[in-house]
């Protein structure tokens, strides 16, 4: 069988990730379960499990199960502001996992060379070159560039401007792209680049194998990309990652929720350390609400501005299938224009 132009571009992600197709799963809380993770492994791409603020007990059955699921590879993402971050980090230890993803905030030199001590690949995430050379510098195997065009909490860059800032100049180590990309055509032109592999989170939310509910897929079918809008932070006093979602009630509530933080600890009432926790609490139980529950008006909606260009429910193969033969014809179709 002749070599695909696909093949030729997407071997050092292939490689890396020891999958068919570099298309990584990003994690998301409440979604990316054993279910949807080895479905995506099993249909030949990176599925990431979510660790978010699960209790590391939940934490170990759902790598047990998925383990249970496929052979395939995974990885595990962890937050490294969570209340059980350290029991994930120990998690790690004893259940030696082939690929672990620092989120949330930038792990210490320390935790990177724990997870690498068990044999484990690590990912970090880098919102700028300095951080890249620093993750780096720690030990990190891979890189991943999360555009602000992304689902969840998301950085204040957009992707466009983190390819010239990090990909054109990292050469070190493979850097994976994300936010804002919905389709094999966009992956093609990220390839070319010199992307090694591509994230989406936004597409797999809404596939046949994602446990979401009903309500929440139809939501983000109907979704425009203007929808999906960013927090804005009111006090530097109060801390907030922006968080990017389909605007709703819940969207308006948060507002109100930073306001009603911000008056009290003018008042002496609250400390800035309680405020945080009352925030990050607020889109725990918001998420559920709306992934669990299918409250698409009081939950959180979290999704890319990629949701407008999300019109379907498909299978995790399918879409998988779609994503490589997209990805193909548009190099195919590079190919031809430069001959």
């Amino acid at each position: 069988m002749p070599e695909k132009l696909t093949d030729r571009f997407v071997k050092k992600g292939r490689d890396f990730l020891g999958v068919r197709f570099p298309f990584i799963a990003g994690a998301m809380t409440w979604v990316s379960d054993p279910a949807l993770v080895s479905a995506v492994a099993n249909a030949g791409g990176f599925g990431c499990l979510a660790g978010g603020n699960a209790p590391a007990a939940v934490l170990e059955r759902q790598i047990q199960e998925t383990r249970g699921r496929t052979d395939k590879p995974f990885g595990v993402n962890l937050i490294t502001i969570a209340p059980e971050y350290p029991k994930h980090l120990e998690l790690v230890e004893r259940l030696r996992l082939p690929f672990v993803i620092f989120a949330g905030s930038f792990p210490r030199r320390k935790e990177v060379r724990r997870a690498k001590d068990t044999g484990a690949r690590v990912l970090c995430f880098a919102s700028e070159l300095s951080i890249a050379e620093r993750m780096i510098e720690y030990g990190a195997d891979g890189l991943i560039l999360e555009g602000s065009e992304a689902g969840g909490h998301v950085g204040y860059v957009s992707l466009i401007v983190l390819l010239q800032q990090v990909l054109f100049h990292v050469t070190q180590v493979p850097v994976f792209a994300g936010g804002g990309v919905a389709s094999g055509r966009m992956a093609a032109h990220l390839f070319l680049m010199g992307a090694a592999g591509v994230q989406m989170g936004t597409r797999f939310a809404v596939t046949e194998e994602s446990t979401a509910h009903p309500k929440f897929k139809q939501r983000f079918l109907k979704a425009k990309a203007r929808e999906a809008v960013a927090t804005p932070q009111y006090d530097s006093r109060l801390h907030v990652v922006a968080v990017r979602a389909i605007k709703n009630k819940a969207h308006d509530a948060f507002g109100r929720l930073q306001l009603d933080l911000i008056r009290r600890i003018d008042e002496g009432l609250i400390g800035s350390h309680e405020a945080q926790f009352k925030v990050e609490e607020f889109w725990v139980g918001a998420l559920r609400r709306a992934v669990v529950d299918g409250d698409v008006d009081e939950g959180s909606l979290m999704a890319g501005q990629s949701v407008g260009l999300v019109d379907r429910i498909q299978s995790v193969a399918e879409l998988m299938d779609e994503l490589a033969r997209e990805t193909e014809e548009e190099l195919e179709r590079v190919r031809i224009s430069l001959a």
